[in-house]
């Protein structure tokens, strides 16, 4: 039997180069590809094999599969002309961020498994805001850990009147589903789950009159105000709510108040976006994604909590084989009792490269550009009489729609109609939304090698 070797210098560093070359290649001809895959369901199962290789396979070969079935099959989320969702950056920068996170491969979940990972963690965090801070993969992530020390301390405090059956959380219909789903997780009943209804009249912002009512009554009901999570930055029309309103509503009706700054926080980075943070001190728990439009590459999710014991008491474990002098003595940060995951990636060294590498000059440039290009998009729309802005413009999202051709006509099949006709083409993909029964197309500016939108 020959003898195997899973990491072996020379191989690393010659495949590497390969795959490297490989990637390069990808992207030089990005554009040539539909940005939408055209494939079946089912498709891959039809070109690979039933079953695993028993012998090793060349990498010249595997690259080959790549390229004709893998390739094919993808949504390609880097291509200048991919206009759906809020964008995924990627950046040269968060390439080597990543070979080195993936390369030193250390599993950081407390101070002595690695503990320039955790030391790292906590300086780009304070780079990035003040506050205890701690790297998530996701903001699914960050608000099942925020919900659950919310959970935790109303438990805690309200002893044997505690009852999680009781227990209420407050968003807007606009509010990302994972906020929903990740009260699901933790407990929470679904009829418990408050999405109030936004509107036109608020540019589909959380009224905070509305917010008040829906508490009263659910208190008179009996129930239990938990939890309330304002965004910077809505899926559906990048709506801000109104920060500093509704943190005085959450004070005054002792609600963990979470913001949502996945996607627009990147943006609060220039100096003319700050004011949408006004009231952020107010807040028990911050979440931003840098893998969104901070150059990051998946996945990145800066969490802050304004009492870091509250988390720690909620999601903290102590077994033996994890006790050590360190831990013992409180004198360092054990990122596990952070977060869900013991098998934490080193995120931050990721983080770490791209803020370096770019410089604050050179993201507030990225972020500047991005938002120059929705204002020119949206000026176009506004002089094209066949079109029009549905909501106004905030940050890099433009919604838009195509007129209805008849006044008694909502306009909502003939933008369908329109959506799968630019989407089908492979010249750009793009995605939708329906703001107070109006269908519209989003279109987000911000990929790396362009702009990317959604419609």
């Amino acid at each position: 039997m020959t003898s195997f070797s899973a990491l072996e210098y020379e191989s690393f560093i010659n495949e590497s180069k390969e795959v490297i070359d490989f990637i390069g290649g990808y992207y030089r001809n990005i554009e040539k590809y539909p940005v939408l895959s055209k494939v079946e369901s089912g498709y891959l199962s039809n070109k690979l094999p039933t079953n695993a290789p028993y012998h090793p396979e060349a990498l010249e070969n595997i690259l080959q599969d790549v390229n004709d079935k893998i390739l094919p099959g993808l949504t390609h989320w880097q291509s200048p002309n991919f206009f759906a969702f809020f964008q995924a950056n990627a950046s040269t920068a968060g390439f080597i961020g990543e070979i080195l996170c993936s390369g030193f491969n250390v599993v950081g979940f407390n101070w002595i498994s690695s503990q320039a990972a955790t030391e790292l963690e906590s300086i780009v965090m304070d780079w990035m805001g003040t506050g205890g801070g701690v790297l998530h993969g996701s903001t699914c992530e960050a608000v099942i850990c925020t919900l659950a020390a919310a959970r935790d301390r109303a438990l805690t405090e309200l002893g044997d009147a505690g009852n999680i059956t009781k227990f209420v959380v407050y968003a807007s219909d606009q509010t990302h589903f994972t906020v929903q789903k990740s009260a699901k997780l933790v407990g929470i009943p679904p009829s418990n789950f408050r999405a109030i209804k936004t509107s036109f009249s608020t540019n589909f912002s959380l009224s905070p009159q509305k917010l008040r009512e829906t508490i009263q009554e659910d208190i008179k009901k009996g129930l239990i105000p938990l939890f309330l999570c304002a965004t910077i930055g809505t899926t559906p029309s990048c709506a801000v709510d109104p920060i500093e309103e509704l943190s005085q509503i959450s004070n005054e009706y002792n609600l963990w108040f979470h913001i949502d700054a996945a996607y627009a926080g990147s943006a609060c980075i220039c100096p003319e976006f700050r004011h949408y943070l006004n009231g952020v001190e107010f807040a028990d728990s911050v979440s931003m994604n840098p893998h969104k439009w901070f150059l990051t590459n998946m996945e990145c999710c800066c969490l802050w909590v304004k009492k870091p014991f509250l988390l720690i008491e909620s999601l903290s474990t102590s077994p033996e084989i994890l006790r050590n002098d360190a831990t013992d003595s409180n004198s360092v940060v054990d990122y596990k009792d952070w977060s869900i995951t013991l098998s934490r990636r080193f995120k931050a060294i990721k983080l770490w490269v791209v803020i370096r590498r770019h410089g604050l000059s050179n993201l507030m440039y990225h972020i500047r550009t991005d938002v120059n290009l929705a204002i020119k998009f949206e000026e176009m729309v506004g002089r094209d009489n066949r079109f029009e802005v549905v909501v106004p413009r905030n940050f890099a999202l433009v919604c838009f729609r195509l007129k209805p051709k008849r006044e008694d006509e909502n306009g909502t099949e003939l933008n369908k109609q329109l959506l799968v006709a630019i989407n089908s083409s492979g010249a750009a993909f793009m995605t939708h939304a329906v703001l107070g029964g109006v269908c519209d197309k989003m279109c987000d500016w911000g990929n790396f090698n362009g702009g990317a939108a959604r419609g």
